[in-house]
């Protein structure tokens, strides 16, 4: 073994114990994956390359991250026991001490050393029970003096015990499922099969028909087999990673390239010396990166048969429906009777033609043999697990074919997937499987003159551009992978939007709507005093008087003191005429039309209503001040109803339970947002039983957050970040300090540039290269560390909130684009359940399954950037607004909304949502019925209508945009804007009262206003 070998020991604990939980709740619910073992013995002899990556050296990799020969592993429900070599021993030394006993046993040439490490093992086994779980086909192929000494003592130590075959059990509980880590590896595996496939051997294969150069199949294989040490052309690739190390690649199946009648659709095919052949051509390989694999396959047609193209057609067809069905939940089983029932009802000509599965588990293991998509396994799919999916027919005779020699053929698609909760992610699809990525044609003289008329129109597409290039195969592939890609995401939009609008019609069927899109407000009674001994004693000088404790104003009318509530009162204003100052008071009251606020509802139609009062009085100097008195009681009326809304969701948590019994498990040294009061000082965060505490240093001051109350759980790496986070999105609100908050944040400073290391004096010696790449590399291990230390606490967390369904999500940055959700521009990254941007506050964190629609608006030609807003399901919630968007990430955005399956629409204007939400709101079923969120799509055909001067209902206002931009963001604000809002709602009421003509108008002319905006709405919408 290499002397740089280091084995990660936060990586092999946290494995192992992912393994014995699932163990240990095997035993504890009687499921039965594990067979009743009591113990598990994986042995593996001296490395055999034609036996590479079974179940053993499958366990070896994902708990240790290296294959150790020549070594036994022996579980135990209570401790794991390591037989081997004192050279490998000393690799494995760290593992001891951790939260899993690890016992390491080390054997020598001696007989006597091996035979006590051996009774020490059969011991344990004996002890732990009268089953033990055992690889029968990895112990049958393993060899050496050391498996074969292993063998003999365990037959003749353990003759009363019954072995159980362990591996559907490995595969369930320990190998299937990938954590984020593994999946970043296979997502790079993938990309590498991608780029291999349609950057290099498209362009190869192309231009060696082309050229008419014969070469063999297993000639092309060499040259893609030695492409695999290229790292330029892995640099110069297109969507790798930044940190992508191209020496971590090898192979794990292939290359494999077959044509000209001769095909073998199985892993175990290698390509053969015949010559590549024009006409049906499939080639396929795997790549390991980092032990991982992924696998692709592709099928190209040149100068295909009409046959050919429709059973290739038909095969896609297949694979989308199987793709499609890839989920949660779902029985492996049910995959593969989907395809074969396709088959059956569509093409039973087919049926003896088509696999007899449609792919298999992948990962460490090309092929996990446990998890084969076929008619029998009732294995069900979990969201994290991968897959292979393979749709492919076998020896077909093509009857149309000149060359009847070849005339059989074979076809297959195969991608790597991962499993979602609603549906598949396919690693493998930068590589094209649409008829124009895959089809190539000659067009040249030796084509017949008089082609059919349905052949030329197929042909005429790659025909058209084909002599651009220096090929005459095909045409410009970027430009057919793009609508072929276009086609397939247009399609499966119109079926969302089926979807959801037959979602909409059973979901408000024999619905009322509220009437006008908001809800139906109540007209509200105020109560000053319940008991005329209550009143103030001045009251009986009859004059008019504040009382700020009863919110009050008393005015004397016709010799009696009348209290009004400061609720019922909108303004007051003191005006001078000669000698006599007057007191105008202006009451709220339906009907008035001079405003937004307008919405007083009336109680009963023949209410009469006291629209203002006006009082006069020699006493100038008393009358401003009371109109002075008057306004700020209103200020502080309207303050205090501000802030009694702000808080009506903000529901009181249960109390954290504490950990009593142990020392609860800490995350030191981490700052909170949003601060609490007082200075910035780290605190540290603790997990206790049913929650989170926020432990700060000062005053003994804390946060606490059930784990009843998380919605969401992010941890985003520091990796091109100044920060590493973890972040808790709430089901509703909780009060920090004086801030209500939805999100609760807790990170660490990635960088150290705030220390000064050199004592603020001048350094004598510069930094040569030496030291900054040591510096460099100083700063890229810390960064590591921090991330694996918040990544480990943050997976402590989810294991202890697993009851309420607590579960961390990392951001996708390789697909994040940047726009502005609130002020500033910032990067917006998807996750699996939801797009966050976490960095900035205000933050922004929108769960995908609260979606209803996304509409991507200024989606037109010349302008450099566009908007998207998301409407949900729940109609009286603000839609969220993420704007300026670069208009090079509109493709990128369309790709993620349609691959969560979110209904997406474009069209070229700002539309005016509140009123549209008002309008669904009013009325959803009659929405729906009359055609739901279909006008979105015809407002992209239409630029507006044909009289400038008129208003469009759908059209904002920069200013409007503004303000429904800052009111429909989702998340918290840490800026404590409740004064300025209210002051500038004050600003407007404190203007000096009309008189009755005045108001009058105001009131028809708005009227008016009101009544032809609402037929321009129903024109619109009709």
């Amino acid at each position: 073994m290499a002397e740089d070998i280091v084995i990660d020991k936060a990586v092999f604990f946290d494995h192992l114990s992912t393994f014995y939980n699932a163990w240990k709740a095997d035993k504890r619910t009687g499921a039965g994956v594990f067979g009743g073992v009591g113990s598990i013995v994986i042995l593996m002899g001296k490395t055999d390359e034609a036996n590479s990556f079974q179940k053993a050296n499958s366990i070896h990799f994902w708990l240790l991250g290296y294959e150790f020969p020549a070594t036994l592993f022996v579980f135990t429900t209570e401790s794991m026991y390591i037989v081997t070599t004192a050279k490998k021993a000393k690799h494995l030394e760290p593992l001891k001490g951790g939260k899993i006993p690890v016992e390491i046993l080390v054997t020598s040439k001696d007989p006597a050393d091996k035979a006590k490490a051996f009774d020490t093992c059969i011991d344990a086994i004996k002890t732990a029970g009268s089953k033990v779980g055992t690889l029968p086909k990895d112990v049958s192929t393993a060899q050496g003096p050391f498996a074969d000494d292993w063998k003999k003592a365990f037959g003749e130590g353990l003759k009363d015990i019954e072995e159980v075959d362990i591996s559907p059990a490995l595969s369930a509980a320990a190998l299937s499922v990938k954590g984020p880590d593994e999946l970043v590896a296979m997502r790079n595996a993938a990309r590498a099969c991608s780029g291999l496939m349609s950057e290099y051997f498209v362009d190869e294969m192309s231009e060696l028909l082309d050229e008419g150069k014969k070469i063999s199949h297993e000639s092309l294989s060499n040259k893609i087999d030695a492409k695999i040490d290229d790292s330029k052309f892995f640099s110069k690739m297109g969507k790798l990673p930044p940190g992508f190390d191209s020496t971590q690649l090898d192979w794990a199946y292939g290359p494999v390239i077959q044509s000209g009648g001769n095909y073998d659709l199985r892993l175990t095919a290698v390509s053969n010396s015949n010559n590549l052949h024009a006409g049906i051509i499939v080639a396929g390989f795997g790549v390991r990166y980092k032990t991982y694999s992924a696998i692709i396959s592709r099928t190209y047609l040149v100068d295909p048969t009409k046959a050919q193209e429709t059973n290739y057609s038909f095969l896609l067809n297949v694979y989308d429906a199987v793709i499609k069905d890839v989920r949660d939940g779902v029985t492996a089983k049910e995959l593969y009777n989907k395809a074969i029932g396709i088959v059956r009802a569509k093409r039973p000509d087919l049926e003896k033609h088509f696999l007899k599965n449609v792919g298999a588990g992948i990962g460490i293991e090309l092929r996990d043999a446990n998890l084969v998509l076929n008619g029998k396994n009732t294995r069900t799919l979990k969201s994290g697990m991968t897959l292979y999916i393979s749709i492919g027919l076998t020896d077909i005779q093509d009857v149309d074919s000149k060359d009847k020699k070849n005339s059989t053929y074979s076809m297959v698609i195969t991608d790597t997937v991962r499993v979602g909760e609603t549906g598949a992610h396919v690693f493998t699809k930068d590589a094209g499987i649409d008829m124009d990525s895959v089809s190539f044609y000659f067009g040249d003289e030796e084509e017949p003159e008089k082609a059919p008329k349905e052949k030329a129109d197929v042909r005429s597409k790659a025909a058209a551009s084909k002599n651009v290039t220096k090929t005459k195969l095909r045409a410009e592939r970027p430009n057919q992978l793009t609508e072929g890609s276009e086609a397939r995401r247009r399609e499966h939009q119109k079926e969302l939007a089926a979807k959801k609008m037959k979602e909409g019609l059973e979901r408000f069927a024999g619905a009322t709507g509220d009437g006008n899109g908001v809800a139906q407000k109540k007209f509200k009674k105020f109560e000053s005093y319940k008991r005329d001994n209550q009143l103030p004693p001045r009251v009986k000088d009859l004059t008019v008087q504040v009382d700020h404790k009863a919110s009050t104003v008393i005015v004397p009318i016709m010799g009696r003191p009348v209290p009004f509530h400061i609720n019922t009162i909108k303004n007051a204003s003191k005006s001078d005429e000669g000698e006599y100052a007057y007191l105008r008071i202006n009451f709220l009251s339906p009907g008035q039309g001079v405003g937004r606020k307008d919405d007083q509802p009336f109680e009963e139609p023949s209410a009469n209503f006291v629209r203002n009062l006006t009082l006069r009085s020699k006493d100038n100097t008393r009358f401003a001040q009371i109109a002075q008195d008057i306004t700020e009681l209103r200020k502080t009326a309207l303050r205090r109803e501000q802030e009694r809304k702000e808080m009506e969701d903000v529901v009181e948590q249960d109390k954290l339970v504490e950990i009593r019994n142990r020392r609860p498990i800490k995350l030191p040294d981490v700052y909170l947002r949003p601060p609490l009061d007082g200075k910035r000082v780290p605190g540290e965060v603790e997990i206790h039983q049913n929650g989170l505490r926020y432990q700060s240093p000062l005053r003994n001051e804390h946060v606490d957050v059930l784990f009843s109350n998380v919605k969401h759980l992010f941890f985003q790496p520091c990796a091109h970040e100044l920060i590493v986070i973890i972040h808790v999105h709430l089901k509703t609100p909780i009060m920090i300090g004086k801030r209500k908050t939805k999100d609760v944040q807790f990170y660490r400073e990635a960088t150290e540039m705030q220390f000064d290391e050199t004592g603020n004096r001048r350094r004598k010696n510069r930094y040569g290269d030496e030291e900054e790449f040591e510096a460099e590399q100083e700063e890229r291990r810390r960064r590591a560390a921090l991330d694996r230390e918040f990544k480990a606490f943050a997976e402590k967390i989810s294991d202890a909130g697993k009851d309420e369904g607590v579960d961390v999500d990392i951001p996708f940055r390789e697909i994040g684009f940047s726009g502005v959700p609130n002020r500033s521009n910032v990067l917006i990254q998807p996750t699996t359940d939801a797009i966050v941007q976490l960095t900035e506050p205000p933050f922004l964190a929108v769960t995908l399954n609260e979606i209803e629609v996304a509409h991507l608006e200024r989606v037109q030609f010349g302008l450099k950037n566009f908007d998207l807003v998301f409407v949900f399901k729940d109609f009286n919630r603000p839609p969220v607004h993420i704007n300026t968007i670069p208009v090079e990430s509109l493709e990128g955005v369309k790709d993620w909304l349609d691959s969560v399956d979110i209904p997406f629409t474009e069209g070229p204007l700002n539309l005016n949502w509140s009123t549209i939400m008002k309008t669904v709101a009013s009325d959803p079923h009659g929405f729906f019925v009359d055609g739901g969120w279909s006008f979105l799509a015809a407002e992209s055909d239409s630029e507006g209508g044909s009289d400038e001067d008129e208003e469009s209902a759908f059209e904002l206002s920069e200013s409007e945009m503004d303000a429904s931009d800052e009111s429909s963001e989702e998340g918290s604000d840490f800026d404590d804007n409740a004064s300025a809002e209210a002051s500038e709602d004050l600003s407007g009421d404190e203007e000096s009262g009309e008189d009755w003509d005045e108001l009058e108008k105001q009131a028809k002319k708005k009227d008016r206003e009101g009544g032809m905006d609402e037929e321009r709405s129903k024109k619109r919408k009709r």
